[in-house]
């Protein structure tokens, strides 16, 4: 596939070195006036600006503390810019160097299907409660739906807290987008395999019968991130033979047997916690983005790191992010113009922080009953 450039034609053919003077030179005249935001699925060109790094909600919460900056650069994918505007109430101005980084995942699960999914459950299993949860990898709109429904966000770090509140609260979970954090998880938490049921929303029925679904405990959107699912189970087998004492780290986002077959599985922050506090000579094999795992060899080279599995897995959406893009965005800002503007309206905003506010407490809750009980916080496995 031709890679279609999604900045003026003048930014085409620079060289790269002048391209990072001039994105240094913006930086430096818009001064505390702009945060970077680098998601660590970025290229190691565009990474290399970021001000703050981390995974997507982590960067708009720290975005939030620097008051005196009035423009979010978010190099990372649409829904992250959405939620860096829900997290500072559209009061900054977010932009995304390019309009056109999206996620699949996110794409996956459209408001007015998920709406129409919800409107079915409820007609044939209206007395059961049912607690909607999305993972944050989604858009504004349905973060916004779960605050309307009594439901709640979660992330790949407190995914099972959230759980298990939703089961503390109600007699069912709705899970969206991610069909593979949603089994890994529930499973995690002791729901039998058959009580995890997948739908398929482009069906009329939702591809089950309204027994499957009374039966339910947790009811699975079909959506998936194409990265993570891309790991399979027969690379670990491999890995192992080839070196015995190698341990296995994914991220929850991989399909079911490969969580099944982990030594340890949580978030790119608990993925990049574990690899650095690892022994020097210690061996990992890491399923999750290509990039952040590069950066994890290149940095500790005296561990043994690798990529789980033989294809490439990396994210295109976030690939799609160039050095040229990011020039563009900061010398229009310095110049005065906004380019890919990211704006929310305002009553998803404020469903969509209920949401995130229900999370935040349910995770305050839950950290303060393990630190009371000693059980640690930081590993879903």
């Amino acid at each position: 596939m031709q890679f279609v450039p999604s900045y003026p034609d003048k930014y085409q053919g620079i060289p790269e070195q002048e391209i990072f003077e001039r994105i240094k030179a913006a930086k430096q005249k818009l001064a505390s006036k702009v945060v970077i935001l680098g998601h660590h699925y970025q290229r190691d060109e565009v990474f290399q600006f970021a001000d703050i790094t981390g995974d997507s909600l982590k960067l708009s919460m720290e975005a939030a503390k620097r008051p005196n900056a009035d423009y979010i650069v978010f190099c990372g994918v649409h829904f992250m810019a959405e939620t860096a505007d829900i997290v500072n109430d559209g009061k900054k101005f977010v932009t995304l160097p390019d309009a056109t980084a999206g996620c699949p995942m996110a794409d996956s699960a459209k408001d007015k299907d998920v709406r129409r999914v919800w409107s079915y459950l409820q007609s044939v299993i209206g007395e059961f409660k049912i607690c909607p949860i999305t993972y944050i990898n989604c858009y504004a709109s349905l973060k916004a739906f779960c605050g309307e429904n009594g439901g709640t966000i979660c992330t790949s770090s407190n995914a099972l807290k959230v759980v298990e509140w939703g089961f503390k609260n109600f007699d069912k979970v709705f899970f969206f987008p991610d069909q593979h954090l949603g089994r890994n998880i529930s499973k995690l938490y002791g729901i039998p395999k058959d009580e995890i049921l997948l739908v398929n929303y482009r069906k009329p029925d939702l591809g089950v019968t309204v027994e499957q679904l009374r039966k339910a405990k947790v009811i699975l959107w079909n959506g998936m991130c194409p990265v993570h699912d891309r790991f399979m189970v027969e690379d670990i087998f491999a890995a192992r033979i080839e070196d015995p004492l190698i341990q296995v780290l994914v991220h929850p986002e991989v399909p079911e047997p490969v969580a099944d077959n982990s030594d340890l599985m949580g978030s790119t922050e608990f993925i990049i916690k574990t690899v650095t506090e690892a022994p020097a000579g210690s061996s990992w094999l890491v399923a999750t983005e290509v990039h952040l795992v590069g950066r994890l060899i290149k940095k500790f080279s005296d561990k043994k790191i690798k990529l789980l599995g033989k294809p490439i897995c990396m994210c295109s959406q976030m690939d799609r992010t160039t050095p040229e893009h990011l020039c563009w965005n900061l010398e229009s800002l310095a110049e005065g113009k906004v380019v890919n503007r990211v704006s929310v309206e305002t009553g998803i905003i404020k469903w969509s922080k209920i949401a995130l506010e229900r999370m935040f407490e349910i995770t305050l809750l839950n950290d303060e009953a393990n630190k009371l009980s000693g059980k640690s916080t930081s590993a879903i496995k």
